[in-house]
């Protein structure tokens, strides 16, 4: 059987990652966490309703906080990996420009130093995931999907460090001959999410009456655009990627030297954030109340528009297999009968 080491497995794509794999009875798996605030055991506690203490018996849960090294120790009680899929991180934006440093020891001193661990202790590593974003790209101006290798124009210390994080892994790969594969994905939801987050909060503020909060550009009339994309579709794009050779397959067009794959996991359409806010109310059965405010106002490192290629994925043969609306209606319905998570 093959081991799967997930950094961030409790955390909300993480859990998603699990599950994904406990559906196939040829891996082993290690959740690797700090159990921070978005860290929560629950998420994999509640795997058991659905797949039984049997399928449960090939995950093992590991605490570490990667702002330290994996040391000998922790390296041997984990045991041998054949892949390591790298999800935690520090992903606030706001909290990144409060705290700009307390980002550079999640994002790169802790990527730098699970690719420390890989290369001293696991020698037959098969691949390294790391798990990317879109805001390394910065605003997209109308019209523009960006391609895997375009240019990096980070806007806020969280996606300054994401950057970084993945040119480690980069570096890691033409340095030390390391099996690197980087992703860029868009913003996710789906069950279990914080409720922080836009879509929770949304729900939260239709169900009460209250006004939703829109970000929009400086007119106050368009409100920000994204690719939505399920936390189990981004888990489906991952085992696709992970079951491709790390040579000899096409990498993305006009990649000059670049040796390092990288993939962009996009959802289907493009929607306007007024857009899902209504979806959401209609879904509810809900009138939708909303505040327009603008991004310069209350949101400095946010970007109205992020945009993201998904050619490359689709070329090779992966696509989201749900529409956003399909996906959100079954994340809303699951949310309203679990609704201790919202």
């Amino acid at each position: 059987m093959k081991t799967i080491l997930v950094t961030g497995g409790a955390g909300f794509i993480g859990h998603h990652m699990i599950r994904r794999l406990l559906k196939h009875e040829e891996y082993n798996i290690v959740s690797m966490d700090r159990l921070d605030f978005s860290g929560n055991l629950n998420r994999l506690a509640e795997l058991s309703q659905e797949f039984g203490t049997a399928a449960l018996s090939r995950l093992r849960v590991t605490y570490h906080d990667l702002r330290a090294e994996v040391n000998q120790q922790l390296a041997a009680q984990i045991g041998p990996v054949d892949f390591i899929i790298h999800m935690a991180a520090g992903s606030h934006v706001t909290r990144s420009i409060e705290n700009p440093m307390l980002f550079v020891q999640d994002n790169v001193v802790g990527t730098c130093n699970l690719l420390d661990y890989a290369r001293r202790f696991l020698p037959n590593l098969e691949k390294f995931i790391n798990f990317g974003t879109d805001e390394v790209f910065g605003s997209a101006p109308d019209g523009v999907e960006y391609h895997e290798y375009d240019r990096y124009n980070s806007r806020s210390p969280y996606s300054a460090t994401k950057a970084g994080a993945e040119e480690l892994c980069v570096a890691y790969e033409n340095t030390f001959g390391m099996p690197m594969y980087c992703t860029h994905t868009m913003n996710v939801f789906g069950e279990r999410q914080l409720p922080e987050k836009f879509i929770g909060t949304a729900m939260r503020r239709i169900l009460s009456g209250e006004p939703v909060i829109i970000h929009c550009e400086e007119t106050g009339t368009k409100s920000g655009l994204r690719h939505w994309v399920h936390a189990a579709d981004v888990a489906d794009a991952t085992m696709f990627i992970m079951n491709l050779p790390h040579k000899g397959f096409q990498l993305a067009d006009d990649v000059g030297a670049a040796t390092c794959p990288k993939f962009n996991i996009v959802g289907q359409e493009e929607v306007s954030n007024l857009d899902v806010a209504q979806k959401i109310a209609n879904i509810l059965g809900k009138e939708l109340k909303y505040t327009m405010v603008g991004y310069d106002q209350q949101r400095p490192g946010h970007d109205f528009r992020y945009a993201l290629s998904g050619e490359y994925m689709r070329s090779l043969g992966w696509e989201p297999k749900y529409s956003f609306c399909t996906r959100l209606e079954q994340m809303i319905a699951w949310t309203m009968r679990n609704n201790r998570w919202l």
